[in-house]
C-alpha cells in the first residue's frame, strides 16, 4: 500500500477547507500496516467536521489500534468540492491518518447515526473503487461493515452493506477481527467471501442481510428468515455490561480546524431509564451501565491535561441519573490544574440535580444560553410521549436561570406526535411566551429561542406503529406555530423542514425495497441530503414512483399489531409486547414513572446482566426548579400520575 499524498496535496489548494482531509490531529495515529493485521477504515458518512467528534469512531479507533492483529484509520465523505477533483484525476477515497486508497483496507465500516447519510455511504463505497451492491463484490474486495442507532432498522442498506452490528462495538470487533484475519490467512480463494459471511452471521451481535431471504405478499412484507440452519433467526444486540473496562478514548482526538462539539467528551453511562416513548436512543441502549466515578474523574484530569481544552462534556442520555455526578463535577472546577477556567457542560441533565445557582458558578468561566426540552405544549402530549413535566417545575426553572444571570433560552419542541390537536401545538407558543415573561421580570434582554422538529417514529420505540404525519400537515402546523408568535418579538421560531423530515422517515422505516429508491437517488447526484442546500425531495419522490412504492405505504400509514415490521427479525433486547403494551398506554395518556422508583416493568433490556433494575434511591431526590449548561434537555423529579398495569 502507498500513499496519495504526493497525488492529493496540490489538489487541496483548490478546495474549500483543506483541513477536513489532512490529519495529524493530537491523538491522530500512524499504525504500522503488515499482512498479519486486519486493517479497518472508519468511516463518517459526512463531513469532518461532524464525523471527528463521534465518540463511537475514536472509541473503536482506539481498541483496533492496541490490538496486535489489526489495525484503524478513519475517513469522513469528502465535500462536493473534493469529490469532483477525485473523480477528475481518478483518485479514490482515502484514509485521513496515512492517505492510502481505501480499497487496501480489508474492512471499510461506516458509523450510522442519521438516515439522511445513506446515500453518501453508497457515494463513499463507489468512490473508494468497490462495487456499490454487495453481490457483485469480491474477495479482493473489503468487507462493507456499519455500526449505530441506525443499523436498528438495516434494511434500507442491505443491499450495499456486508454485516452490520448491532449494540456496542467494544467486544464484537474483537470477534470480527479474528474471523477475517482467518480469512486473510487462509488466502481469500474464490467463494470464500460467501463463507466468511455465513461465519460472521454466528456471531452475537452481527446482522448479515445476504444470509437471510426476504418475503411480501403484494406490497406487504411477510417475513425475513434466515437461508441456513446455522444463521439465526433473529438477531441479539451486542451489549457489554461493565463500562469501567472500556476507558475510552484514552486520547480523544483533538482537531486542527473547527469541528462541532469541540471539547472533550467523557461518557459517565450507557442507557436511560427515563422511558421517553419517542426516544430511541433511550430504548435501544438500555439497560444503564455507569461508569466508576473514579474513572470518570482520572478520564476528565488526564483529558484536559493532554489536550489542553477549557472545557468538558460528561455525556450520556441523562446525566445528572449518574450516581457519582455532583462529586465528579466538583472535583473538576476545583482542581488547581485548571485554574478556575473550566467550563462543565451536563447535557441532558436533570433540573432536580443541580440548582441554577450551582450551575452560574460552574458555568462562570463562559457563560452561555440554557436549552430545555419539554418536548411537547401540554402536560397532556407530555403525558402521551412520556416526557412528565409540569408547566410549574419548567417555570420555576426558567426563573431561576434568569435570576442568575442568564438571558437567553432554548427550548426544543417536536410536533406531529401520537394524538396532539392544534391545542397541543399552540401549547408550544404559550409556554415560549410565558418563559419570555419570566425573563422580562430579571433583564430587558431576555430572549427565548423555540426549536420545533417534525416527529418520525422509529424502530424499537412504543411509536413503531404510529403512522407519521405528511410532510403539509407537519408544514401547516409549522406556520400555525410561526403565524402565533410573530406577535412576541423576543421569541425567535426555527423549524425542521419537514419534507426533510419525510425522508427520514421513508429511510428509518422502510424494508429492503427502499434500497433501490436510495441507490437511484444517489446515481441523480443526491449526496449530502442532510445538508439544506442540498436536499432534494424531488429526488426522493421520483424514485419512489420508479419503483412502485409511495410514502403513504412506508411513512404515513399506521401499524397493526401483528404486522411484520422490516426489523422483528432484530433485537434491541426489548419485549414486544411490553413495546406495545406502551403504546396502548400512550393511546390512553398514561404515563409511567421511571423504573428506577417503581417496580419492573419487565422490558427485557436487563435479562441477562444481573442488573438490578432499581438503580438509585427507592424514592426520587427532592429538589426546586433547578438546571444547568448547554445542551441541556430538562426533566424534573418524577411526579404523580396514572399508573398503567403491568402485570
Amino acid at each position: 500500500m502507498s500513499s496519495l499524498w504526493p497525488r492529493l496535496e496540490p489538489l487541496l489548494a483548490q478546495v474549500q477547507k483543506p483541513a477536513r482531509y489532512i490529519g495529524c490531529e493530537d491523538g491522530a495515529q500512524v499504525p504500522e500496516h503488515a499482512p498479519h493485521k486486519v486493517a479497518w477504515l472508519l468511516a463518517y458518512p459526512d463531513t469532518y467536521e461532524i464525523g471527528l467528534p463521534n465518540q463511537g469512531l475514536q472509541i473503536l479507533y482506539e481498541i483496533l489500534n492496541e490490538r496486535p492483529d489489526a489495525l484503524a484509520e478513519r475517513t469522513y465523505a469528502p465535500w462536493v468540492d473534493l469529490e469532483a477533483l477525485l473523480r477528475r484525476h481518478g483518485l479514490p477515497l482515502f484514509s485521513v491518518d496515512t492517505h492510502r486508497p481505501a480499497a487496501d483496507f480489508d474492512i471499510l465500516a461506516f458509523n450510522l447515526s442519521a438516515e439522511l447519510v445513506y446515500t453518501n455511504v453508497l457515494n463513499c463505497i463507489d468512490l473508494a473503487g468497490v462495487p456499490v451492491r454487495a453481490a457483485d463484490r469480491s474477495p479482493e474486495h473489503p468487507l462493507i461493515g456499519a455500526g449505530g442507532h441506525c443499523t436498528y432498522n438495516p434494511e434500507p442498506l442491505a443491499d450495499f452493506v456486508d454485516f452490520f452490528v448491532l449494540g456496542d462495538g467494544e467486544e464484537v470487533i474483537a470477534d470480527i477481527t479474528e474471523r477475517v484475519g482467518q480469512w486473510k490467512v487462509a488466502g481469500r480463494t474464490p467463494g470464500s467471501r460467501e463463507r466468511l459471511l455465513r461465519d460472521l452471521a454466528s456471531l452475537e451481535g452481527v446482522y448479515v442481510p445476504s444470509m437471510y431471504d426476504v418475503a411480501y405478499d403484494d406490497d406487504r412484507l411477510v417475513g425475513v428468515t434466515p437461508r441456513f440452519p446455522d444463521v439465526p433467526e433473529r438477531v441479539e444486540k451486542r451489549t457489554i455490561a461493565d463500562l469501567g473496562e472500556w476507558p475510552y478514548p484514552k486520547r480523544q482526538l483533538v482537531p486542527l480546524t473547527e469541528v462541532v462539539h469541540d471539547r472533550l467528551n467523557v461518557e459517565v453511562f450507557r442507557g436511560c431509564t427515563r422511558g421517553c416513548r419517542f426516544c430511541q436512543a433511550g430504548m435501544i441502549t438500555r439497560p444503564v451501565r455507569e461508569r466508576p466515578a473514579a474513572q470518570v474523574r482520572r478520564m476528565v484530569g488526564d483529558g484536559l491535561r493532554r489536550t489542553g481544552y477549557d472545557e468538558v462534556a460528561l455525556t450520556s442520555l441523562s446525566t445528572a441519573d449518574f450516581s457519582g455526578i455532583e462529586r465528579v463535577v466538583a472535583d473538576t472546577v476545583a482542581d488547581p490544574a485548571n485554574c478556575g477556567q473550566v467550563s462543565v457542560s451536563l447535557p441532558s441533565l436533570r433540573v432536580d440535580a443541580f440548582t441554577v445557582g450551582i450551575a452560574a458558578e460552574l458555568q462562570r468561566a463562559r457563560r452561555t444560553g440554557l436549552t430545555f426540552a419539554p418536548e411537547a405544549g401540554t402536560w397532556r402530549m407530555r403525558q402521551v410521549i412520556n416526557k412528565l413535566i409540569r408547566e410549574e417545575d419548567l417555570y420555576g426553572a426558567v426563573e431561576s436561570a434568569y435570576s442568575q444571570g442568564w438571558r437567553r433560552m432554548k427550548l426544543y419542541f417536536m410536533t406531529g406526535l401520537p394524538t396532539e390537536t392544534d391545542v397541543d401545538t399552540l401549547g408550544i407558543a404559550e409556554l415560549a411566551r410565558n418563559c419570555t415573561e419570566i425573563g422580562r421580570r430579571h433583564t430587558k434582554g431576555a430572549s427565548v429561542t423555540v426549536s420545533v422538529g417534525g416527529f418520525v417514529p422509529k424502530p424499537f420505540t412504543p411509536f413503531q406503529w404510529f403512522g407519521q404525519n405528511t410532510a403539509a400537515e407537519l408544514q401547516r402546523k409549522m406556520w400555525l406555530l410561526r403565524d402565533e408568535l410573530r406577535r412576541d418579538h423576543s421569541v425567535q421560531f426555527k423549524w425542521h423542514d419537514p419534507k426533510a423530515t419525510l425522508v427520514e422517515g421513508m429511510a428509518s422505516r422502510g424494508d429492503r425495497r427502499m434500497g433501490a429508491v436510495i441507490e437511484q437517488v444517489w446515481r441523480a447526484g443526491g449526496t449530502f441530503q442532510e445538508w439544506s442546500e442540498h436536499f432534494d425531495l424531488g429526488l426522493w419522490t421520483d424514485a419512489l414512483a420508479a419503483q412502485g412504492l409511495s410514502a403513504e405505504e412506508i411513512v404515513y400509514r399506521h401499524r397493526h399489531q401483528d404486522e411484520v415490521l422490516p426489523w422483528d427479525h432484530l433485537s434491541a433486547g426489548l419485549h414486544k409486547d411490553f413495546l406495545w403494551q406502551d403504546w396502548r398506554d400512550a393511546l390512553a395518556e398514561v404515563g409511567l414513572p421511571d423504573c428506577r422508583w417503581t417496580p419492573c416493568y419487565d422490558c427485557g433490556a436487563c435479562t441477562g446482566y444481573s442488573i438490578e433494575h432499581v438503580v438509585a434511591s427507592a424514592t426520587p431526590p427532592a429538589g426546586g426548579s433547578q438546571g444547568t449548561g448547554q445542551d441541556l434537555d430538562w426533566t424534573p423529579a418524577p411526579v404523580p400520575v396514572q399508573l398503567g398495569s403491568r402485570s
